[in-house]
């Protein structure tokens, strides 16, 4: 009775118009991203641009990186229409479809470079704005029986709007050309905004944060108040991190094994798409039947030791198209189960009142260890081979485990993640909570520089032997910013900079009480 149960909550689940929303709508989100990750490079090149050129329009994606220092205006302000998650999708799909009608009447132009990249941007803006909204939507709409299903849905069609927009379009745009398939782009966020509109309204309504202040600050607060806040975000950071380190030099390692092009192209597009997205429903799925805290040991265990099939391929004594095809299937799929269960959780911390800003740093928080996944594979590999590199990450997934065991013990269907009444401590005067934050702030700045100019340095050792690994070097360039690329590393050691000093002040008020703890 209790398996039928799960059953008919699933089935509802999924005939759910909330689910069938959160879906649809993330096909909106997916599409920019192709477009600026993939198509604009490949149409800026095919056109004769230079390489070098077409490497600084990697520079649009930083919005994306960045979404989180604006996510406290959108959680807010509210538009006049549509309230207030809805209101913001709707404002950023008519910007989306303006700026791609726009990209159509300049895409014929060569001469119009710059205009394309400073349009790629603005795309990656309006794209990023509204991937805080939407995500904030689905925190506040789904009912939790409704959240497995949802996600595993959201992410099949925001992988598929990205091979559309990535992928498709550029098959598209050597027939009709890059204006034609821009401008079908266009109608397409057009189209976007109709199901915007017929989405339905959270039924739990949540007031806005009264002031701006409020609206940056809380979120940190509200979340810190929860039992074993800190476990949980460790555990956020860790739980993914042995499966990134294995993706993160996933194609270098099939070359190196001696398989062709298009080898590696079935494995990883075709193969490895319907995988991850195979997974992704099937994590959602299990979520909802057999419950998120078991979810989450399950498929952690199963992408941890999923990487034993690239141990075993590195072994092999010659390429077999069987063990490869096996390998990268399994390990993608398992990979897409466990970012099921895990979006779930995420959606489960995320308070509803703080849900723009909460999420977006969650997700960043999330996406930090696959920025760190690449530098640290590459010496590793580099150090000791792939085989004892796919061994060495099997070591590396068992810190996430351990964390999850904090918060989650083995055989814990549902995690709780209540607001606890703290315990009373002497209260922190403004003063003393500033003091700390600026401690925190230079502490989580002088950790930004090290990280960058090591990497730096690294890199610089690796490329130039007789240089050797000079930390000072590589710190003073820091100071004398000259390409673009260095301005943006600085404006993300800022905003490193300034994140921790919220974050250190914002512990040690929920710690002393010094604050009301937002519900």
């Amino acid at each position: 009775m209790r398996n039928e149960g799960a059953l008919n909550n699933l089935a509802r689940a999924m005939s759910s118009w909330r689910t069938t929303a959160v879906a649809l709508l993330s096909f909106a989100s997916g599409l920019p991203l192709g477009l600026v990750w993939y198509a604009i490079p490949d149409w800026m090149r095919d056109i004769g641009v230079d390489i070098r050129i077409v490497g600084l329009f990697s520079l649009a994606q930083v919005p994306w990186a960045f979404k989180v220092l604006w996510s406290p205006l959108m959680d807010r302000y509210v538009p006049p229409f549509w309230g207030r998650r809805r209101g913001w999708m709707a404002l950023m799909q008519l910007a989306l479809a303006a700026l791609s009608l726009a990209l159509a009447g300049v895409g014929s132009h060569p001469d119009a470079i710059w205009v394309v990249g400073a349009m790629a941007l603005a795309i990656a803006l309006a794209s990023a704005s509204q991937d805080v909204a939407y995500d904030a939507y689905a925190v506040e709409v789904l009912r939790e029986d409704e959240q497995g299903p949802a996600v595993g849905a959201k992410i099949a069609l925001y992988r598929a709007a990205m091979l559309v927009s990535g992928g498709f379009s550029i098959t598209l745009a050597g027939r009709w050309g890059w204006p034609g398939v821009n401008a079908l782009l266009s109608i397409v966020y057009v189209a976007m905004l109709l199901i915007t509109w017929l989405a339905p309204e959270p039924e739990e309504k949540t007031e806005p944060p009264k002031t701006l202040r409020e609206a940056v600050w809380h979120p940190f607060i509200g979340f810190l108040a929860r039992h074993r806040a800190l476990e949980i975000l460790a555990f956020v950071f860790l739980y993914k991190f042995a499966d990134q380190l294995a993706q993160a030099l996933t194609r270098p390692f099939l070359i190196d094994m001696g398989y062709d092009s298009d080898q590696r192209g079935v494995a990883l597009s075709t193969i490895g798409m319907v995988a991850t997205i195979v997974g992704a429903f099937i994590g959602g799925w299990v979520t909802t039947l057999a419950g998120l805290g078991h979810s989450l040991w399950v498929f952690g265990l199963l992408q941890i030791f999923s990487n034993v099939g690239y141990f075993i391929l590195a072994g092999a004594p010659a390429p077999s198209l069987p063990l490869m095809y096996a390998a990268t299937s399994f390990e993608l799929l398992t990979s897409g189960m466990g970012t099921g269960a895990f979006s779930v959780l995420l959606l489960r911390m995320t308070q509803k009142r703080f849900s723009a800003t909460q999420y977006a740093l969650f997700s960043s928080l999330f996406a930090l260890p696959r920025l760190l996944a690449g530098p640290i594979s590459g010496f590793v590999v580099d150090a000791v081979g792939w085989r004892t590199f796919f061994l060495s990450t099997l070591v590396m997934g068992i810190p996430g485990l351990v964390m999850l065991a904090r918060f989650v013990p083995l055989g814990v269907k549902e995690p709780e993640f209540s607001v606890r009444e703290m315990e009373r401590k002497p209260p922190l005067s403004p003063g003393e909570l500033v003091t700390r934050g600026v401690l925190g702030a230079a502490l989580a700045g002088v950790l930004a520089v090290f990280s960058v100019a090591a990497l730096a340095a690294l890199k610089t050792m690796r490329e130039t032997p007789e240089i050797g690994f000079d930390l000072s070097l590589a710190a003073s360039a820091l100071r004398n910013p000259i390409e673009i690329t260095d301005w943006v590393e600085l404006i993300g050691i800022a905003a490193f900079t300034a994140i921790g000093g919220l974050f250190t002040a914002a512990i040690y008020a929920a710690r002393h009480g010094g604050v009301a703890i937002p519900k």
